[in-house]
């Protein structure tokens, strides 16, 4: 396959999955493509400007999140980072700060 059309198409698909549709292209697939997962990187900065965004605390914070308030504290005070899902999870909320609003109840 030519350079020139596997970039197209690798934009295209690129395209197709940023804008949510669903699709079934395996990691081989995508990397052939040049289209790649990039890694979620979050400073101890953003991580406490997401949770002054939602205007919780550390605790409750740490019950949106289904993780402890010392992960929290850890993670503020650049200790440790999130790692997995929860990673992927806090970029969601720095993009969509209203995205937990349901696990709220009055």
């Amino acid at each position: 396959m030519r350079d020139s059309i596997k970039k197209a198409i690798g934009e295209t698909v690129q395209d197709i999955m940023n804008s949510g549709f669903k699709t079934s292209f395996t990691e081989k697939e995508l990397n052939s493509l040049g289209v790649t997962i990039p890694e979620v990187q979050l400073s101890t900065h953003q991580i406490k400007e997401i949770r002054e965004t939602l205007n919780v605390s550390q605790t409750v914070f740490a019950k949106l999140l289904n993780v402890s308030p010392s992960s929290i504290r850890q993670w503020e005070q650049g200790k440790r980072q999130p790692t997995g899902s929860t990673r992927v999870l806090l970029d969601l909320l720095k993009r969509s700060p209203n995205i937990l609003d349901y696990r709220l109840k009055a």
